[in-house]
């Protein structure tokens, strides 16, 4: 009698775990694979949707001896290319990058307006790179940091580009 009972208490313990077994490999099976670290593609990059403002001739003009400006625009351009070296480096070099950038800045657009403009796009700069150079962060939010930082950079240019519009507007002399 106990050696029935042992082998039917020992066959309920076997049939019960290799159900839960089958259970777990059906959740693993139905849960839906999705790579959130697959890679960003210069596709990708291109698909991503803003309104880019160009510079003005004016503007254009202004900005000739801004060195760090133009460095950041061929940067950006790599990135719309997927090209990443730049944007996932050393922190320690963007963060010199942005110091230089921020010296060079023309006596013209040293306004609030302007300054702020800058200082968004060194915040989008570090956010990019943080997200970039760690593992745990997934493709979604590196795409919304890269078009945040498209996103600062075409605002600098409008504002710089209104700025100078309005400077020209401020000279004219009512008759």
């Amino acid at each position: 009698m106990k050696i029935r009972f042992v082998i039917l208490f020992l066959s309920f313990i076997l049939v019960t775990n290799c159900d839960d077994d089958t259970k777990n490999n059906t959740e693993v099976e139905t849960t839906p694979t999705t790579d959130h670290h697959a890679k960003i593609t210069a596709k990708t990059i291109e698909s991503i949707q803003y309104k880019d403002f160009a510079l003005s001739r004016e503007t254009e003009d202004a900005i000739r001896t801004w060195e760090k400006y133009h460095e950041l625009a061929t940067q950006l351009s790599y990135l719309k290319r997927g090209d990443f070296s730049f944007f996932n480096g050393d922190i320690e070099v963007l963060k010199k990058f942005i110091k230089e950038y921020d010296a060079q800045i023309p006596e013209v657009f040293s306004t609030n307006p302007i300054l702020s403009r800058n200082t968004i796009i060194e915040t989008e700069l570090l956010k990019l790179n943080e997200s970039l150079t760690l593992d745990n962060i997934e493709r979604s939010e590196k795409i919304e940091n890269i078009k945040g930082l498209f996103i600062a950079f075409s605002n600098l240019n409008d504002m710089m580009n209104k700025k100078l519009e309005r400077d020209i507007y401020s000279k004219i002399v009512p008759e």
